[in-house]
């Protein structure tokens, strides 16, 4: 685990790739954002191999001592655990808020046809729930691609080969057969910049950082 200082947004993440990422989009659109980040990388493992819901008591108390060090709101980065992460609200009494809503509110609202692209199977499901929750009855179809070589490339640390992996694949998906892709996880998000497709491609970073510092009671200064 590895911590900044206390800042009254933390970033829940499960994979130390994540704290450069959004330290970058806070210095350019956050600017005096105090952001902690709390790197647990166990949490994916064991929710890979027994389901998010395995992990439950584990976020739970991991939130529990961020709000305790001072954190006015929680932002989880990882879209396996998110579902679980936003279930601890009530209990913690702050906002606790999943990266991935925002996008997926765009998409619902934006897209009749979406494609869900992400390189961990145990994505899919929570990331097609959120979804559903989003849902404004306009889109009409939603289906998902998995990338697990594009997932061998990441874990290896070779991030290039990881994002040109996610950009090629998106840039196969028939634009007949969708008018918004969906990169499921956090980490694709540069694959935005690669991509040569005409449809429509969201990333979660940006706006759910936008929606976390909000609920933390940022103000620009």
């Amino acid at each position: 685990m590895t911590a900044e200082p206390r800042g009254p947004l933390a970033l829940l993440h499960t994979s130390p790739v994540h704290v450069p990422v959004f330290d970058g989009l806070r210095d350019r659109h956050h600017p005096g954002l105090g952001l902690r980040h709390l790197v647990h990388e166990e949490l994916l493992d064991r929710a890979r191999a027994e389901g998010p819901d395995a992990v439950a008591g584990e976020v739970g108390a991991v939130l529990t001592r961020a709000v305790a060090d001072g954190a006015r709101a929680v932002l989880c980065t990882c879209s396996t655990i998110g579902a679980v992460a936003e279930a601890q609200a009530a209990a913690l009494g702050v906002p606790v808020l999943r990266v991935d809503r925002p996008m997926a509110a765009e998409a619902m609202r934006d897209g009749r046809l979406v494609v869900v692209v992400a390189a961990l199977a145990s994505t899919v499901e929570p990331t097609m729930e959120l979804l559903r929750e989003e849902s404004t009855g306009r889109t009409t179809f939603v289906r998902s691609l998995v990338l697990p070589e594009a997932w061998q490339r990441f874990e290896a640390g070779d991030r290039d080969g990881y994002l040109d992996a996610v950009a090629g694949a998106v840039d196969r998906i028939d634009p007949s057969r969708g008018t918004v892709v969906v990169l499921a996880q956090a980490s694709m998000a540069d694959a935005v910049e690669r991509v040569r497709t005409p449809l429509r491609v969201l990333s979660s970073p940006a706006s759910g950082l936008a929606a976390a510092a909000a609920a933390a009671g940022y103000r620009p200064e």
